[in-house]
């Protein structure tokens, strides 16, 4: 007699796929994929702007520190904006597979172009970063999901396994991509981000069988057909036929939305400008919190000597630390959980509280010349900002898709990554004060706003859950 889970797997063999971790096996090539790009992507940023204001004679650019804030914030945010781009191409050219295979290349090309001192040379680096990265990220994910049937309970674990990678890459990139670029050689370190995007390449091709690419394109189109309807009309727009009358508050008042759906496309465009401003703080830690560690604090903890770049790995730390708890906490609150504009509020108060920390430390570090303050003041800075961060940006991408229309939910993400991209362009605008502004001042005014923005949220806490017409 057959085995029905055999007869199972023969007919889709991702029934019973449970090779890693009890997820597909096709997630542990993603895994390490994205790892490896995030690798390459922080352990570049985190000394970027410290190669460009070193002296020529030490082998830097010698830009002012306000060139190369602006450089890297137009940088940064490139990257995120290029993901928008990067779906694109995919949907209608090369397909999510060959999209992320060409934009790896594409990244460590960038990588290696980087390593080359000429000028021309690190303008091209970043630029084909920019480019290969927009078409990786957006498309990795894409992958990801699917790898899983449409109600597949193991979907959202999955995703947080991934997010796993994502940290990883994040923590070990500024330890050994900047402590070679500070210790050895800005060139070499570089080149290490390339070769970490190179390794990301060469599991990915060699684990493309486990991603089984015909069923998860299939999967994915009985996705849309599902969402679509039999019909291939979303369900939105057949609710309003012949079957009957939408509710009230359901009609369509304009370009095929009902008024409920414009109430959280409302809500959707309030969490994007709050999230400007989170971002535009948060982004700063690779920019005027970079250099504010590299010449304001002692480099010293427990009597062993570090270069300021590891600085860039304490956020992945806490992240990897706090995510289970967030998702223990909000479970474990119930019905008294925070609601979603009560979460982002929360989220702008601890990144403003994290500025508030440093006022003294940016006081005392221009007190004297020669002045560097305890390593603490930033470690205790990136561990409020990432309470922040865990309140916000989870929170926020659930709600974007709960909340858009089911036909522009793509688009409506699309906007949301938008806010970290002006994000990071502000938080370059911001680090060119760096060295016009007195710091305590710097970092008061960035508390400031945030602090305002997050009273604002929490007075509209109410308004936007009308707005939100139901969804929770």
């Amino acid at each position: 007699m057959t085995d029905p889970a055999v007869a199972s797997a023969a007919a889709d063999p991702h029934a019973v796929d449970r090779g890693f971790f009890g997820h597909p096996r096709g997630l542990s090539t993603l895994f390490f994929t994205e790892m490896w790009e995030r690798f390459s992507y922080y352990g570049m940023r985190a000394f970027l702007i410290l190669y460009m204001t070193a002296p020529v004679a030490a082998g830097g650019l010698g830009f002012a520190d306000a060139r190369a804030a602006s450089i890297y914030g137009t940088y940064t945010g490139s990257v995120w904006g290029a993901a928008i781009l990067g779906g694109l191409v995919a949907d209608r050219v090369l397909g999510q597979y060959r999209s992320v295979l060409v934009g790896g290349i594409i990244i460590a090309a960038g990588h290696f172009t980087l390593a080359f001192k000429a000028l021309p040379a690190f303008y091209t680096g970043l630029a084909l970063i920019v480019v290969g990265t927009g078409l990786l990220k957006p498309n990795v994910s894409t992958l990801v999901g699917s790898l899983y049937e449409q109600r597949d309970a193991r979907r959202d674990a999955g995703f947080s396994i991934f997010y796993m990678g994502i940290n990883l890459g994040a923590l070990f990139g500024p330890l050994i991509a900047g402590y070679l670029a500070q210790r050895v050689n800005w060139h070499v370190g570089f080149a290490a981000a390339g070769v970490g995007m190179t390794l990301g390449l060469v599991q990915y091709v060699v684990g493309r069988d486990r991603l089984h690419l015909k069923d998860a394109n299939e999967r994915q189109r009985v996705s849309h057909a599902s969402a679509a309807g039999p019909t291939g009309v979303p369900a939105s727009e057949r609710a309003g036929g012949s079957g009957g009358a939408k509710p009230p508050g359901e009609e369509e008042p304009g370009a095929g939305f009902s008024a409920a759906e414009w109430k959280r496309i409302g809500a959707i465009v309030i969490f994007f400008l709050v999230a400007i401003l989170f971002w535009g703080a948060y982004e700063q830690a690779g920019s005027t919190l970079n250099l504010f560690a590299d010449r304001y604090t002692r480099l010293v903890v427990f009597g062993l000597s570090f270069p300021s770049s590891w600085f860039q790995s304490v956020q992945p730390i806490f992240v990897i630390t706090l995510a289970p708890v967030f998702a223990w906490m909000w479970v474990r609150l119930g019905r008294h959980e925070p609601s979603v504009p009560a979460k982002i509020a929360l989220g702008v108060l601890f990144m403003g509280m994290s500025f508030l920390v440093l006022v003294p430390a940016g006081a005392m570090a221009q007190s004297a010349p020669g002045v560097r303050v305890s390593p603490w003041w930033l470690v205790v800075a990136y561990g409020i900002s990432e309470l922040g961060e865990l309140c916000l940006y989870p929170v926020g991408l659930s709600a974007v898709t709960k909340l858009s229309p089911p036909r522009i939910v793509g688009v409506m993400m699309g906007v949301w990554f938008l806010s970290n991209a002006f994000g990071n362009k502000l938080a370059g605008w911001a680090a060119g004060f760096f060295s016009t502004v007195p710091l305590r001042t710097l970092f008061a005014e960035v508390a400031i706003v945030l602090l305002i923005a997050s009273a604002i949220m929490f007075l509209l806490v109410k308004p936007i859950r009308r707005l939100m017409a139901g969804v929770n």
